[in-house]
């Protein structure tokens, strides 16, 4: 029987990507997101609301039915989806901030929970992608980096809740080539063009980074990984930049 893989937040950068390299690897890929699209790379596309799901209520039971009705075999399950809104300490507003946390931690929890005994007969694997903001962050990032923070220490959660049974591994890029990090930047080519020279390895990193290792994490080569978040930040996190 064809493996599948679920993907969230599949026409994003990276979401576009892990649904590319899936597939080629075999996957039948089933896409989330909140965006609608005529050319998703997905196998079958749901266009879906993660911030109103992870709200609970009725738009939660409808949609926890219908995935029970749609989905009846999963192999990978794998938390992409992200929202990143802006705002200090003194500046957020607590709509961002629930917005953030039901997107980016309480959504991946409440998938996971949803397909879990799917995932336990396939001896499966979750996959939640982090962000090198769990470790180093800047000015603004408040509910993006306590988001990302936290779906860390629920992949380490989670992975020994589900010992023996799932296993659970996150991967934190950091800078990757996408439209959330060039509007961070204001497509400001010259301000990409510094932040790839910072990086050890001279460029920032690609979705197709993200997706290799993805596939990695959830072939049987890598059956011994459980719990980890492993790093893909091009050696950033290893440099100490002098005034």
């Amino acid at each position: 029987m064809k493996k599948s893989v679920l993907i969230t937040g599949v026409l994003g950068g990276i979401g576009k990507e892990l649904a590319i390299a899936f597939k080629e690897a075999g996957f039948y890929v089933y896409g989330l997101d909140i965006k609608q699209s005529d050319s998703c790379d997905a196998d079958t596309f749901i266009q879906f609301d993660l911030n109103r799901f992870a709200d609970g209520g009725d738009y939660y039971k409808e949609w926890k039915d219908f995935f029970l009705r749609k989905i009846n075999s999963l192999n990978v399950l794998i938390n992409n989806a992200a929202v990143q809104r802006l705002g200090n300490v003194r500046t957020l507003e607590l709509d961002d901030w629930k917005e953030t946390l039901n997107v980016n931690l309480t959504g991946p929890l409440l998938l996971t929970q949803l397909f879990l005994p799917l995932l336990e007969k396939e001896a499966g694997s979750v996959i939640n992608i982090g962000s090198i903001h769990q470790q180093l962050t800047k000015p603004n990032f408040v509910c993006y980096a306590t988001s990302k923070s936290a779906l860390i220490g629920l992949t380490k959660a989670m992975a020994v809740d589900l010992q023996g049974k799932v296993r659970v591994n996150a991967i934190s890029p950091a800078a990757i080539e996408t439209d959330m990090l060039r509007a961070g930047f204001n497509n400001d080519e010259s301000a990409l063009d510094e932040l790839r020279k910072i990086h050890p390895v001279q460029r920032i990193g690609y979705p197709k980074d993200v997706a290799k290792m993805a596939l990695f994490l959830a072939s049987e080569n890598s059956g011994f990984i459980h719990g980890a978040n492993l790093s893909l930040d091009g050696g950033i996190s290893s440099v100490l930049k002098d005034l």
